[in-house]
């Protein structure tokens, strides 16, 4: 029977198994291979939060979603097209994400007593009808992985590790992509250190491949062809690692050294390990024994002259709050990166949230404002840190650049910006000795200078303690103390100068604006691209700066009927919009370690919209 191909504009996998059955390593190389063949692709990984859950266990359920296009895209996708799951627990948790007839694939060999007693199954599944409503291919993945490897001399249990090689090489066939990326990066991975892995992971994804061409099991395969972008080199790039090489060009543009303090935390430590791979562009990374001195190093780095960069998530950034007011009084220059993760406390070290914007404007002692930016998207992280930089720099001050786990973690196709169109960065330290004062602010920024300590003739006072306007000197005079703080807040205020004016896409003025921030960027774009085009007044505005907000909001706000804002927390960006500006604005609120779908938000804008 020969296989019909169906050209389809998009598709949306996943990947599920076990922590250790490589559900990760294979949907970055679908995500790879199908970024180098043109499309446009979003993906979200999704990991357990313990170490090494029970093998089986619904805790250990490690997930990996793509989502790959002929057309742009914004998000990972809602529901699935395929389900590739591993073991019975992998199909108990993500079978509500696999779309009606769509393709379910699991590892019939995984469904033992056992396992589906640990996934709280009764009866197994495959021999009921609770999936009769979907395509279901219950292959012997495990068996079939054996006897593909039979010749190798790798142990039993080296072989079932090449298992998930052999589900990849299925996909691959499906989508009808070519298995040469995932061969090349193989041979890559393993040369030195595992070179006998090689061979077999190699056989196990050609008969993967082979199989589905032999048994005959899919009667369509699927096509879905390149997407148009604009003229430039592109890669594949995820929110930490985009990032990281932001970080790297502010430092370059500026000329400083960056210095990076950290304590590893998920879903920051990426930014740690791959900052360490720069050291010949003079980046020093240094892991500390805790958050405390992790901060505490890049306050010292900003002190000494160099660009100080600390990073962490919720939890860490309440251990160095302290320390960041300290660099906000001493008016230091230094960018605090907060990966958000779901919390209080540990909470859910895995999953996304949006709930430390409240946190980061106001978690310190005292009058403590500092300006709070926001990446949209994973490749929005490179141009948020940048911008990040060049204001801690220039206004000599502590900046937040917020991302979250959903972003960090998240990947999409990037193009390379030329370095010669990225903003200037200058450092200007003061060099003049004659009538030097540590705290003579610039009249526009009301920056001090930027003096390197052991310069002769600069030296001067630095602290905790409240400073004398110009001198400098330790100063307990309440109305000097008064004018510090005014001064210290409308330092921060005049960055809004600098804010481009407001973006609307869509409607400029109508009946709903959606108004966000962060990783709900795809969902909401998705939903007014599809409601704009059909003919409905809706808007979307995404923020990326918190504060402060730019000088235009306020009159954008008031264009339209009603502003909903969509958020992962119980509505920080609203409170803060119904304080500055007095509407009444509402939320759509979203607090479960998942970021929004796309039909969560389509649902909630009928409620608006009035044709």
């Amino acid at each position: 029977m020969r296989t019909q191909v169906e050209q389809i504009p998009a598709a949306t996998i996943l990947f599920a198994g076990d922590s250790g059955d490589g559900s990760q390593t294979i949907g970055t190389q679908m995500t790879e291979t199908s970024a180098m063949i043109g499309n446009d692709v979003a993906t979200l990984p999704d990991y357990p939060a313990e170490i090494k859950a029970p093998a089986g266990s619904l805790a250990g359920v490690s997930g990996f979603q793509l989502h790959f296009s002929s057309e742009t895209i914004h998000t990972p996708g809602d529901t699935c097209d395929v389900l590739v799951a591993m073991n019975p627990a992998a199909l108990k948790v993500n079978l509500s994400k696999l779309k009606d007839n769509g393709i379910l694939i699991v590892n019939s060999d995984t469904f033992t007593r056992k396992n589906l007693r640990l996934a709280g199954y009764a009866d197994s599944p495959l021999e009921d009808e609770s999936l009769e409503k979907y395509q279901v291919i219950p292959v012997e993945l495990t068996k079939l992985n054996r006897a593909a490897l039979e010749d190798t001399e790798l142990d039993l249990s080296d072989k079932d590790q090449c298992k998930n090689f052999f589900s990849l090489g299925m996909i691959l066939w499906l989508y009808n992509r070519p298995m040469d990326y995932t061969i090349r990066w193989i041979k890559t991975k393993f040369a030195l250190k595992r070179p006998y892995l090689i061979e077999p992971n190699i056989l196990a994804l050609r008969a993967g491949n082979i199989y589905c061409e032999a048994t005959e099991q899919f009667a369509t395969t699927y096509q879905v062809k390149p997407a148009k972008f604009s003229p430039g080199t592109y890669r594949n790039i995820a929110g930490n690692t985009s990032t990281v090489l932001g970080l790297v060009a502010a430092a370059h543009q500026s000329g400083l050294q960056l210095v990076y303090g950290s304590y590893p935390i998920t879903p920051a430590s990426d930014i740690l390990h791959g900052l360490a791979l720069y050291k010949n562009f003079g980046i020093v990374t240094m892991q500390m024994e805790d958050e405390i001195a992790a901060v505490g190093v890049a306050i010292g780095a900003a002190f000494s002259g160099s660009l100080g960069v600390t990073g962490s998530s919720g939890p860490g950034l309440a251990l160095k709050s302290e320390a960041i007011n300290l660099a906000m009084i001493a008016e230091l220059p230094l960018v605090v990166c907060n990966i958000q993760r779901a919390g209080p406390s540990t909470g859910m070290p895995t999953k996304t949230e949006q709930a430390d914007l409240l946190q980061m404007l106001y978690g310190r002692n005292g009058e403590s404002p500092l300006p709070v930016l926001a990446a949209a998207r994973p490749i929005d992280c490179f141009a948020t840190v940048y911008e990040a930089c060049r204001i801690a720099i220039k206004y000599r001050t502590p900046v937040i650049f917020l991302s979250e786990l959903y972003i960090a973690l998240g990947a999409e196709p990037w193009k390379i910006p030329d370095v010669a169109d990225l903003p200037k960065i200058k450092p200007e330290f003061q060099t003049k000795v004659d009538d030097f004062e540590p705290y003579l602010r610039d009249p526009d920024t009301l920056a001090r200078p930027w003096a390197k300590p052991g310069t002769l003739g600069l030296e001067h006072r630095i602290g905790g303690l409240e400073k004398s306007d110009i001198t400098g000197n330790v100063s307990y005079d309440p109305e000097n103390h008064e004018k510090m703080v005014e001064i210290r807040a409308e330092k921060v205020k005049r960055i809004a100068n600098e804010i481009p004016p407001t973006e609307v896409f869509g409607a400029q003025e109508g009946d709903l604006l959606i108004l966000g921030w962060g990783g709900t960027f795809g969902a909401i774009r998705t939903v007014v691209e599809n409601r704009f085009a059909a003919g409905e007044a809706i808007g979307h505005v995404h923020l990326r700066f918190l504060n402060p907000f730019p000088s235009d909001l306020g009159d954008v706000l008031k264009r339209y009927k009603t502003v909903l804002i969509p958020e992962l927390n119980t509505g920080h960006l609203r409170q803060l919009i119904r304080s500055e500006y007095l509407i009444d604005a509402v939320g759509l609120n979203k607090i479960q370690g998942q970021p929004f779908h796309v039909f969560e938000l389509e649902s909630e804008v009928d409620n608006y919209i009035h044709n």
